[in-house]
């Protein structure tokens, strides 16, 4: 990224700043919205061979929506109310501004008006909207989906389409590939599939997920995009890991040929650039890097809350790469009703750096040199932002940037963000009937040194996505301990949970994540909370007997016995805290020791 990217009074030498400036982060999620609001400063070490990274949290707070989850209006509302609650002292000197949201959030947008095109402006199109189950219009796009399947199943053509032809009819064979994450009925592709089956898209019609479109709402006038030279029109301006689901390949940074090609067929014919490196792509929103500047704030957003002219609104992630980047990066946040503050201190991630989630599912993420990826298992790859770090070998002394310009994705070596998530999780101690009492007194004096000799898949119901595909596979919760106890009955449950963990991580390496198992994993939910299963996890995950989980087939038999892992719990999971460093990656601080 070059200087030029940056506001006039920020060119050159501005990209080191002093610690009097602030970044703002939001998260849209499923119930409200949050913000924080972060200084970053770099204190150089005694050996001055690498900088720590402060991130101080200045203010975070929080608020729920005024109606449903799904209303667009809500959405800039809620931002609204959280804008307004935030000192006038923090505005003024908050040098860029990022928003996540969830994945596959989406809905149509009149480029003109700035206003949602469809369903009387009131309905989004959510990450959990399930397009095939939904109507006629969702049979509509299963058959467009199923009816490109089946030109590659009836052997017409070569497959993919990759560059070839015009796209027209049914003259080729596949274009959507196999098994690709936007064949999923909750994909963004899916949805905007679904518009088009509803009523047909029109060229004022634009595209936008839940995080960019709050952006521009909130904080871009039709002409403070550094690219948009159509007066008076709305560009909705997305990043790589929103645009993921809506076919963006992020291996080439491009919306691929099959892509252009499957949405002007002459059954479908969706209004897009024939291009794939277009800058106005019709429907389908121009991509950038997550934390890439897109242009100032407008004028609008600088007289209502006080943003200064310098004021940069960042390309946005996804609400689970915000988490990640919390996790792994941030530290202690404030109470969400008060303005304390603290600070954390961490050096850049480097590879082989991972968060498991322990939630009522189990969700595993991890810093990759190698991109992985396998549909079936629902395992994909993020690209993470080059800007942000990473990229060392998972010595956290050697893993800083020592750099005061910001980096430039096209000389950084690419990182990727690769992960799955199980059916397996802390939902099962519900399921079980274990009160949050019982799971504090039981596990208070568990001798979690030893394996218990029952070995669970405890799933709450049939049916299993990763580390293994298995729609039938049934939960294993028996036979009980011979003891009755129920203590013991906890124990397995959470050694089973914990052996789906390292099975996952192995998964990955198996698959080619690089390095194959994580150096460090930060923990995050509820699951966290529990000191003994912590020390649990830490043992199992040094070990690599997976053999009663993993299938013989791809048992890791090559590797040691043992290996150095370092499991610990992260200080900050709030995913708007995720999306403030994101805000802050491009800058660094001036401040010292």
């Amino acid at each position: 990224m070059s200087s030029s990217s940056l506001p006039s009074s920020l060119s050159a030498s501005a990209s080191v700043v002093s610690n009097h400036y602030y970044f703002m982060g939001f998260d849209l999620g499923t119930s409200g919205a949050r913000i924080s609001v972060i200084q970053k400063n770099i204190h150089p070490t005694a050996l001055q061979q690498r900088n720590v990274i402060s991130y101080k949290e200045m203010h975070s707070d929080s608020v729920t929506y005024e109606s449903s989850y799904d209303d667009p209006t809500s959405w800039v509302t809620a931002v609204d109310t959280l804008l307004q609650r935030t000192p006038i002292s923090l505005r003024s000197r908050t040098l860029s501004i990022c928003v996540s949201g969830t994945s596959a959030s989406c809905l149509l947008v009149d480029s003109q008006s700035g206003l949602p095109s469809r369903d009387g402006g009131r309905r989004a199109k959510m990450y959990n909207y399930d397009v095939y189950n939904a109507d006629t219009a969702g049979g509509k796009v299963r058959q467009w989906l199923d009816q490109d399947q089946d030109r590659n199943d009836h052997g017409h053509g070569h497959g993919h389409g990759h560059g070839h032809g015009h796209g027209h009819g049914h003259g080729h064979g596949q274009l959507v590939p196999a098994n690709h994450v936007v064949r999923s009925s909750t994909s963004a592709l899916a949805k905007l599939l679904h518009y088009h089956a509803s009523q047909p898209i029109q060229s004022f019609e634009v595209l936008a997920h839940q995080s960019e479109y709050v952006a521009t709402t909130v904080f871009m006038s039709p002409t403070t995009s550094t690219t948009n030279t159509n007066t008076g029109v709305r560009e909705y301006v997305s990043d790589w890991h929103n645009a993921l689901k809506l076919g963006y390949d992020v291996k080439t940074l491009q919306y691929p040929q099959w892509l252009l090609q499957f949405l002007q067929q002459d059954d479908i014919g969706i209004p897009s650039s024939s291009s794939s490196t277009c800058t106005n792509c019709g429907v389908l929103p121009r991509v950038v890097e997550p934390g890439q500047p897109i242009g100032p704030v407008s004028k609008e957003a600088r007289d209502m809350y006080g943003f200064s002219e310098d004021t940069m609104v960042v390309g946005g992630t996804t609400d689970s790469n915000a988490s990640f980047l919390a996790a792994a990066l941030g530290g202690g946040s404030g109470d969400s009703s008060s303005s304390s503050t603290t600070t954390s201190t961490s050096n850049h991630p480097s590879f082989g750096t991972a968060v498991t989630s322990l939630g009522s599912t189990l969700a595993i993420k991890m810093l990759s040199r190698t991109f992985v990826e396998d549909c079936e298992r629902g395992v994909y790859s993020h690209r993470f932002p080059s800007f942000v770090g990473g990229g060392k070998d998972g010595d956290a002394s050697a893993d800083a940037c020592t750099t005061d310009e910001p980096s430039s994705s096209s000389s950084s070596p690419q990182l990727w963000l690769v992960g799955g998530a199980s059916n397996v999780g802390c939902a099962v101690l519900r399921q079980e009937n274990f009160t949050n009492q019982e799971l504090k007194e039981l596990s208070s004096d568990m001798d979690i040194t030893i394996d218990c000799e029952l070995s669970y898949y405890p799933l709450t119901k049939k049916g299993e996505r990763f580390p293994i595909a298995d729609g039938s596979k049934e939960p294993i919760l028996e036979p009980k301990p011979k003891s009755g106890s129920r203590q013991d009955y906890l124990k397995a449950i959470l050694q089973g949970i914990s052996k789906v963990e390292r099975m996952g991580y192995d998964t990955l390496g198996m698959l080619g994540a690089s390095p194959p198992f994580p150096k460090v994993i930060m923990t995050t939910g509820g699951g966290s909370k529990n000191e003994k299963w912590m020390q649990m996890r830490q043992r199992l995950l040094q070990s690599q007997d997976s053999s009663s989980l993993v299938p013989s087939s791809s048992s890791p038999s090559s590797l040691s016995p043992s290996r150095v892992v370092m499991v610990g719990k992260a200080e900050n999971t709030e995913a708007s805290f995720g999306a403030a460093i994101l805000a802050a990656a491009q800058f660094v601080s001036s401040t010292s020791v």
